[in-house]
């Protein structure tokens, strides 16, 4: 296994947000990144949405939104090899996230829905699912699990950096002055996943485009402290989050507009709240996710945090699928039987591989 030869995986990412699969190409030894290739993403359609709403917090999914999203999921698979035909014989294996409808790992449970074993063989490529369970097992918050290929990425970097993923749920990678150093991870708390329900509930749009409508309105500073009170950001790391954790039932008397803008400065106060916990400024935060895209939550952290904010792509990086290469990546360490995580990203007792592998045959 030491001379692991570098291999084509795809990795497939449906992310908190619910909008759809990411699908993104990467050439990895599951120890360094030797090449990226092309990526897609495919939006769910509104029926699966609304299946996946109906199952969050749900232990025992239906058999239906499991064969409906794992064909998505194939279709995604589909779509990026037909785009990008001479890639179909060099993919040697796929890193399938699925969807996580149960986030829980203080009761020792997490779930994501997608079926390994029907996408491989549909698709005739090996797969590699469930990534989250044997860290839960061993003591581990089971999130987050970028912060290894973060760190991959972030060599020959200036450091110490951030990596934050803005995101439904928000994150950040600490990735220390070595390249050797172990990095620091953990949820900070709402990335999108409260934007979005509020533009969805209070407008006729599904998301804060551009950030034209947090732009237009005026934060509520007294009702953001009151959010920042949950116990949650007060605890040390290691911790992670579930979409279901968070609400925001004390704005509801609000204006759309103020009310957006009350949310992204939540999201921010909560990123910068999460600085507290890592062991050497960092030189910059790089912002990956959806919420890079969105002008006020930028704006906001620049104003917020003492050092440049600056979006992926200022390092080359690519902040739409930096998540589905991450789990191409970690597809790779699961069959060599490396760790998919530390005990300082998320808790762990001792570094564990992970993963499921079903042969496509």
């Amino acid at each position: 296994m030491e001379n692991f030869v570098p291999i084509w995986t795809l990795g497939l990412m449906s992310g908190t947000s619910m909008d759809g699969i990411d699908a993104a190409l990467i050439k990895t030894d599951g120890v360094k990144i030797f090449d990226i290739g092309p990526a897609t993403t495919i939006p769910y359609a509104d029926s699966l949405k609304q299946l996946i709403r109906a199952a969050l917090g749900s232990r025992t999914p239906s058999s239906v939104l499991i064969q409906t999203i794992t064909d998505a999921h194939f279709e995604a698979v589909k779509s990026l090899l037909s785009e990008n035909p001479g890639f179909e014989e060099k993919i040697k294996l796929i890193g399938m996230h699925g969807h996580t409808i149960l986030h829980a790992p203080n009761t020792n449970a997490t779930l994501q829905v997608g079926d390994g074993e029907r996408l491989a063989k549909n698709i005739g490529i090996n797969v590699v699912c469930d990534f989250r369970s044997a860290d839960v097992a061993n003591g581990g918050q089971g999130a987050p699990l970028t912060p290894l290929y973060h760190t991959a990425l972030a060599r020959g970097l200036e450091k110490p950096l951030i990596v934050v993923n803005v995101g439904g749920i928000a994150n950040l990678t600490w990735i220390g002055p070595d390249d050797n150093c172990t990095p620091i991870a953990f949820d900070t708390g709402p990335g999108n996943c409260l934007l979005d329900d509020w533009v969805r509930d209070n407008t006729t749009e599904q998301f804060d485009k551009n950030g034209v409508l947090s732009a237009a309105g005026i934060p509520n500073d007294r009702l953001v402290q009151i959010m920042m009170e949950h116990p949650y950001f007060n605890s040390p790391p290691p911790k992670s989050l579930d979409r279901l954790d968070l609400n925001y039932k004390c704005i509801a008397n609000l204006e759309p507009a103020d009310g957006a803008a009350t949310l992204v400065l939540y999201t921010c106060e909560t990123i910068r709240a999460g600085l507290q916990y890592v062991p050497e400024p960092p030189k910059r935060l790089l912002v990956t996710g959806g919420g890079r895209l969105n002008p006020t939550i930028m704006r906001e952290l620049s104003r917020l945090t003492p050092v440049p904010v600056e979006p992926v792509e200022a390092v080359g990086w690519n902040g739409d699928m930096l998540e589905a290469q991450a789990f191409g990546f970690l597809a790779v360490r699961s069959i060599r039987g490396l760790n998919l995580s530390t005990p300082t990203t998320t808790g762990i007792r001792t570094p564990t591989s992970g993963g499921i592998l079903y042969q496509a045959t």
